[in-house]
């Protein structure tokens, strides 16, 4: 009868041992790169409903944008609609990165943002992008619909 492992044996359990590591840590980076994403859409999300709310408080000015290089390149706080554009561009930069675009639709009381964005660090594409849609009408007492 053997007592004790042999070297091969010990070898064996540290190559199950080490494939077993490695795939722990690859989860743990699909979960990063994950994370990273749907932050930037909850960002993105919350930088859209606060632009919906600042066009609700100013029902007077027209907000229709068809690119975010249309918007204020400074903020005024004499002109709430250029302070409102110039924070909604700089917010969505600053979250979703310098790629980030967007469009502002105008039709009555109904508003339509498209937001994108890249988000190629979430998936295996060079270049991935991510849309968000969202709809409000902006009249007093209503709230955004995806």
């Amino acid at each position: 009868m053997q007592s004790g492992m042999t070297l091969i044996e010990v070898l064996v359990a540290l190559l199950v041992f080490s494939v077993g590591i490695l795939g722990v840590a690859m989860l743990q980076l699909d979960a990063l790169k994950y994370t990273d994403s749907s932050m930037r859409s909850m960002h993105a999300s919350f930088i859209a409903n606060d632009l919906f709310e600042r066009i609700r408080a100013n029902p007077g000015a027209s907000y229709a944008l068809s690119s975010l290089s249309q918007a204020p390149t400074s903020g005024n706080l004499a002109v709430p609609r250029q302070q409102d554009l110039y924070d909604f561009s700089t917010q969505l930069k600053r979250a979703a990165g310098d790629d980030a675009e967007a469009s502002i639709a105008v039709a009555g009381s109904t508003v339509t943002l498209t937001l994108s964005w890249d988000d190629s660090r979430a998936s295996q594409e060079a270049t991935q992008q991510q849309t968000l849609t969202l709809t409000a009408d902006v009249s007093a007492g209503r709230s955004a619909q995806p």
